[in-house]
């Protein structure tokens, strides 16, 4: 018994074949072929459907060139932006304000296509006709697309979607065509059309193609902290990517002088505005000055009137000039508050300005730059944002500090030439009446004068400034049309489609595996179960009859089957050995497992070597005896055992020498109680005294429990296991009933097996210590097919590519 438990409940060595599970995968290889090339066709499918997107690149370097001539005027120029320059310069450069210019450089209005098997392409820059619009509104126009076809030298067809009806109409060349609120005429080609010549077009306006570039522009740094700017437009168009991108990048330029000059701009504005303000009453001080001399005929004031004159435009020239400097700090402060984009100072007229006021504009004019970009993606309570105006209400703050520290500066000094201006008026008001009234009326003429002369420098130096700025950036390269399409990657796709078509073909492989519910090797058996294998029967390649009318191990003796079976017959014989008669119970999990099967054959090859055999058909409910031997099914085993015959007249002669068989006889109702009757071990003490081998074929124990009482007295048990339809449950069967009943003579026959290796179990079984001797030599004959020594009837032809793989 010890023993037995030894065998019971210690499994052999189980070691991974390596080998085995590449012979595994490539079991199947036409699964993995297959998939291959339906990916391989699937990529060519989807390269053939899919447009085709080209690149094209430029490069800018960014840096901030000044001219000569604004370091030497007196006029705020523009600031480097700091370390956040390439990002806003990208802000402008994908802005609408600078796409929207490129694309009004490109020939936009119409757009032409032609129409292939998959898909319509556009054919820019090509324009194969010419069209004139005679009534286009930018608002409301016709954008569907319009099919040209060529009839003749002086007429064509056009074909265009009105709603959800389709209008075709023949038209003449130079003629006015009305396509829904757009008209248009169309000049005969030059170079003539051919016959049914088919083009397609549509009417554009800019912001027809803003997405379509926006959606295709990147911009990124060539090299960190290189200030070169790398600038990459992709499309479906080479021409159109290249076009576009040097349009993009000639605009930006000019954009971003625009912007460079603006502060110059909003100066010379600023002291045109104050000049003709001036200019106005320096002529009308200048009509009374005469007018007076003429009344009162008095030429020339003394020159101590002229000194106190003197003095006195001198401190309101100053003062003059101070008022505008505050009135431009009120401009400013405006801006700020409003907090408008490009703020800059108008003027600058003295030295009271706060020197760190033009970085804090210049930030600020930046964050706001920022702010409006990141508005296009977040909305104005997203945390960017937030984050953003937080940082522009500081600088604002930092900037409004400044400004109301200048501003007091400069009312200061106006107050201190008041106080200056006080005591020269009353040195004049002691002068003669008639000097009086003349200086009065030529202080503010001269005093006007002096700041009109000042702002026309002023003017002048800003205009200066302004035709020698320059864009803060310089185009290293163009863009050029690359007529090479980076998406899709072709080499990309069929490597792809080559590496998961190989990946799909061995998922499947292994998924098949998984899903497997069948035992269809002794590999797996031995990983199941300690319950030895006692050998393994080899399926018959051809069909086999239902009936087992042809005892095939007899019939068919050289095939690889019968020897096969010849093998289990040779274990068999150890087993038992110290028995004069042996009786044999043969049962199986459930029927069609094919234990009637392998007790026939069995049976028949023991007869062959001097043994003599009966057969008993213990299956009273569903024995197939009587069919294989042809007999009727009258008289059997269940009379017998209901006392209806004697054992004479049950045993039944077969054509093979020394083989005699007990069929089962009429179903009775009560199978179960009479194979646990008294009169059943009679019949198999009896049948021990006349025959050597008592070979019982029971009813499938997992089914019902006809079996267990011949189990129990069995000499030895065989549980048939057959490939590709035993499930993995009934591997553990034989141990389960071997430890309920202490039984150590149940053994495993594995049948119906044929080599099939993605089925098989990926482990060597390794019998050592314990295990060895515990298991029974036997082949199951896989790769000997060509050996020789076998006669099989399915001939494999050469074109039989699965012999290569089982």
């Amino acid at each position: 018994m010890e023993e037995s438990n030894k065998i019971i409940k210690k499994l052999p060595n189980q070691e991974i074949d390596y080998f085995k599970i590449g012979k595994i995968l490539l079991s199947r290889w036409y699964w993995i072929a297959g998939s291959l090339i339906l990916f391989i066709l699937g990529s060519y499918v989807y390269l053939w459907y899919t447009p085709k997107t080209y690149a094209t690149s430029g490069t800018m370097k960014l840096e901030e060139k000044k001219s000569e001539i604004s370091d030497l005027v007196n006029v705020i120029g523009s600031s480097d932006r700091g370390p956040s320059k390439i990002q806003s310069e990208t802000s402008v450069i994908q802005s609408p304000t600078v796409i929207l210019a490129a694309i009004k450089d490109l020939n936009y209005p119409i757009s032409f296509y032609i129409q292939g098997r998959v898909r319509t392409s556009e054919i820019y820059p090509q324009k194969p006709l010419e069209i004139q619009t005679l009534q286009f509104d930018s608002l409301n126009f016709y954008r569907g697309l319009v099919n040209f076809r060529a009839i003749d030298k002086t007429s064509f067809n056009l074909s265009y979607q009105a709603g959800e009806k389709e209008i075709s109409k023949n038209y003449s060349y130079n003629s006015p065509i009305t396509v829904g609120p757009t008209t248009f005429i169309i000049r005969p080609p030059a170079a003539g059309i051919g016959k049914n010549t088919v083009y397609l077009f549509k009417f554009n306006i800019p912001e027809d193609f803003i997405g379509r570039v926006r959606g295709g522009l990147r911009t990124s740094e060539l090299a960190k902290y290189s200030n070169v700017l790398l600038l990459q437009q992709t499309d479906a168009n080479p021409q159109f990517a290249a076009d576009v991108l040097n349009a993009i990048m000639k605009e930006y330029l000019i954009y971003d002088r625009d912007r460079k000059t603006q502060s110059a701009t909003q100066m010379i504005n600023f002291i045109d505005d104050q000049l003709q303000y001036l200019s106005d009453k320096v002529k009308g001080s200048e009509k009374s000055i005469l007018e007076f001399k003429q009344k009162n005929k008095l030429m020339e004031v003394s020159s101590s009137a002229e000194a106190a004159l003197g003095k006195a435009k001198e401190i309101e020239s100053q003062q003059a000039v101070l008022k505008l400097q505050l009135i431009a700090i009120d401009q400013l402060k405006e801006q700020i508050d409003k907090e408008k984009n490009n703020v800059n100072l108008n003027f600058n007229a003295g030295n009271g300005v706060d020197p760190a006021l033009n970085g804090l504009i210049d930030k600020l004019d930046n964050l706001l730059n920022q702010r409006y970009e990141l508005l296009k993606t977040y909305n104005y309570n997203s945390q960017p944002i937030q984050d953003i105006n937080r940082s522009i209400l500081q600088i604002k703050n930092n900037a409004l500090n400044s400004i109301n520290a200048t501003y007091k500066s400069v009312k200061t000094n106006l107050d201190y030439l008041n106080s200056q201006l006080a005591t020269v008026n009353k040195q004049i008001s002691v002068f003669p009446v008639a000097e009086r009234d003349l200086i009065a009326l030529n202080r503010p003429y001269e005093v006007n004068e002096k700041v009109l002369s000042f702002l026309s420098e002023r003017k002048l130096s800003a205009q200066i400034s302004r035709a020698g700025i320059l864009p803060g950036a310089t185009i290293i390269e163009q863009a050029q049309t690359n007529f090479s399409p980076v998406s899709p990657d072709e080499r990309g796709i069929h490597r792809s489609a080559i590496i998961l078509g190989i990946i799909t073909g061995l998922g499947l492989i292994i998924l098949i595996r998984l899903l497997n519910p069948y035992i269809y090797d002794k590999e797996t058996v031995e990983s199941l179960t300690s319950v030895p294998i006692l050998g393994v029967i080899r399926k018959f390649p051809e069909k086999i009859d239902e009936d087992n009318a042809q005892i095939l191990a007899l019939s068919k003796p050289k095939t690889m089957f019968a020897e096969s079976v010849r093998s289990v017959r040779t274990n068999l014989n150890f087993l038992a050995s110290e028995k004069e008669s042996k009786v044999i119970c043969i049962t199986s999990e459930v029927a069609g497992e094919g234990k009637s099967f392998v007790a026939v054959n069995l049976s028949s090859t023991l007869s062959l070597i001097d043994k003599k055999v009966v057969l008993v058909g213990a299956d009273l409910r569903r024995s197939k005896l009587h069919k294989t031997f042809n007999v009727p099914n009258d008289t059997g085993l269940s009379t017998y055992l209901s006392r209806q015959s004697q054992l004479s007249d049950i045993i039944l002669q077969t054509g093979q020498k020394n083989l005699d068989i007990i069929i089962s006889g009429p179903v009775p109702p009560n199978p179960s109680e009479l194979l646990h009757s008294q009169r059943m071990s009679e019949l198999i003490t009896d049948l021990k005294n006349k025959y050597d081998v008592i070979m019982i074929d029971t009813a499938p124990i997992g089914l019902v429990s006809d079996a267990i009482p011949l189990i129990r007295v069995s000499d030895i048990n065989i549980f048939v296991i057959r490939s590709g339809k035993s499930k993995y449950y009934a591997a553990t069967i034989p141990q389960r009933i071997a430890q309920e009943y202490h039984l150590d003579n149940t053994v495993i026959v594995l049948n119906a097996f044929a080599e099939d290796l993605l089925h098989s179990r990926y482990y060597t079984t390794r019998f050592t210590g314990d295990n060895y001797g515990k298991y029974y030599y036997y082949s199951d004959y896989s790769g000997y097919e060509s050996s020789g020594y076998y006669v099989e009837n399915d001939k494999k032809k050469w074109w039989n590519f699965s012999r290569w793989f089982k």
